[in-house]
């Protein structure tokens, strides 16, 4: 591991000057991720901000009934929060289905979201990674790909972000907040990462000396009808090979709001607006759930060892939809 310069921000005009002054700067609040890249010679930043001591570990109910959260917020105490347990289920239970408790206990909300792939590929180095190195190749693609992208991917990599918590962010139409050199600004958080293109390597909308400051969720109020599965190999510590987050609000047997998202599909968390729109003034049942799958999932591309994933992305999204329907 290479040396580096650390430093202890305090408050968010220090912190953003220090991001802007040295431009291989890496924030560091939990740790849970950048210190194991570190370690691997992945991540080898010039400097070290240290951002634990920010004023941003708030959770505030919003006036119109939304929530915000604060960017260094612990994931545990965000999972164990009355109003999301109460209001947005589904962020409870994807928390939960992340990580550890050990983790969740460190992690934070700005760390989740910037966390980086776990292709096995991007981490190791006789591979050749776009992502961590611009303009190799992609071993991934004709290698062993069982847990990378269907949906998405490009040529350049087939990578998939492996966030929980962001997948359940992106159903309920989350905005995230940053502060910069030009001021504060507000991104819609389906449009906060990237998908791969060309230049799998820039990751997320964040723009040179930017930083997090925190989530804002609006008031939806179907919300509290909501639900995450994971389907992974194992029932701990697993990332998943396909994830759903969901919402539904169903007026005389017909889907009056939905809100969908996937992960373990994707290079970004997936929100599945074509299945959505399928959805829109339907019946609520499986034969509607199944033809919102299909659509959403009509664009999939599946490869050498991971073209299951596209029919279990289907059967995931009618369980969770009917399941939430009431069967």
């Amino acid at each position: 591991m290479k040396s580096f310069a650390y430093a202890r921000a305090t408050d968010l005009e220090t912190a953003v000057q220090l991001l802007s002054k040295t431009p291989n700067a890496k924030l560091l609040g939990g740790g849970t991720n950048l210190v194991d890249l570190m370690r691997e010679n992945i991540e080898q930043p010039d400097a070290l901000v240290d951002v634990t001591g920010l004023p941003l570990d708030g959770i505030e109910e919003r006036p119109d009934g939304g929530l915000a959260i604060g960017a260094t917020v612990r994931n545990t105490a965000v999972a164990g929060h009355p109003v999301v347990r109460d209001r947005y289920p589904l962020l409870a239970q994807a928390i939960v289905f992340g990580a550890s408790g050990q983790i969740r206990n460190m992690a934070t909300v700005a760390g989740n979201l910037m966390q980086r792939t776990r292709c096995l590929y991007f981490y190791d180095h006789a591979a050749r990674c776009n992502k961590r190195a611009p303009g190799a190749g992609c071993d991934a693609i004709g290698g062993f790909n069982r847990m990378h992208a269907i949906l998405g991917a490009s040529d350049s990599c087939i990578a998939t972000h492996p966030s929980d918590m962001c997948v359940a962010l992106a159903a309920l139409d989350a905005k995230v907040n940053v502060l910069g050199p030009s001021g504060a600004r507000t991104i819609a958080f389906e449009d906060f990462h990237r998908l791969p293109e060309h230049t799998p390597h820039i990751e997320t909308d964040l723009q040179p000396g930017e930083l997090i400051t925190g989530i804002e969720i609006p008031p939806l109020g179907f919300a509290r009808r909501s639900l995450y599965r994971k389907v992974r190999d194992r029932a701990s510590y697993a990332f998943a090979l396909v994830s759903v987050a969901a919402a539904l609000e169903i007026d005389s047997g017909k889907v009056r709001n939905v809100r969908l998202a996937l992960g373990g599909v994707a290079h970004k968390p997936w929100r599945a607006t074509e299945a959505e729109r399928v959805l829109a003034g339907a019946n609520a049942g499986a034969e509607s759930f199944r033809q919102a799958a299909e659509a959403e999932l009509a664009p999939a591309r599946g490869l050498a060892h991971n073209a299951f994933k596209v029919e279990l992305a289907k059967r995931t999204i009618v369980g969770v939809l009917g399941e939430l329907a009431g069967g």
